[in-house]
């Protein structure tokens, strides 16, 4: 007799490849090495700024590579703003420019929300200050009232 699986299942985790492909597709790397390589910086420069259930959640959907690199950041004590985020990453990047630092920051970012799901993304992005939606290509989230 076979167990019927369980009806309250995790869903399996995304391989890392998977991830980096993604981001190479998004931000038309010409090598998987390179959108490795940012992939990694950009998600240790996001996990010190996602902070509380929805660092473990985000940690929880992504690849186990992918999560290491969230959960083993220290949570800043004050989040940058949104181009601040793009010109720190740019720090860690050689040769970046702001222009080019953003460019690698979305094609990370924005290929989460199809990993994650929207209403994770949506509970990271209230996180964050504003600007950030852009970067997850996301529309910005109106205050609300």
């Amino acid at each position: 007799m076979v167990d019927a699986p369980s009806a309250v299942e995790a869903p399996a985790r995304p391989d890392w490849s998977r991830l980096v492909d993604a981001v190479q597709e998004s931000g038309q790397y010409t090598t998987t090495k390179e959108a490795e390589r940012i992939t990694r910086i950009v998600l240790s420069a996001l996990g010190g700024h996602v902070i509380g259930d929805e660092r473990v959640e985000l940690a929880r959907r992504l690849p186990e590579e992918a999560a290491r690199l969230i959960a083993s950041q220290i949570p800043v004590t004050r989040p940058l703003a949104a181009p601040e985020f793009v010109d720190a990453v740019a720090t860690r990047i050689e040769g970046a420019t702001p222009a080019t630092a953003r460019w690698d920051v979305s094609a990370v970012l924005s290929t989460l929300p199809a990993l994650v799901g929207d209403d994770l993304t949506t509970r990271v992005l209230r996180q964050l200050p504003s600007g950030y939606a852009l970067l997850f290509g996301k529309a910005e989230l109106a205050p609300a009232v």
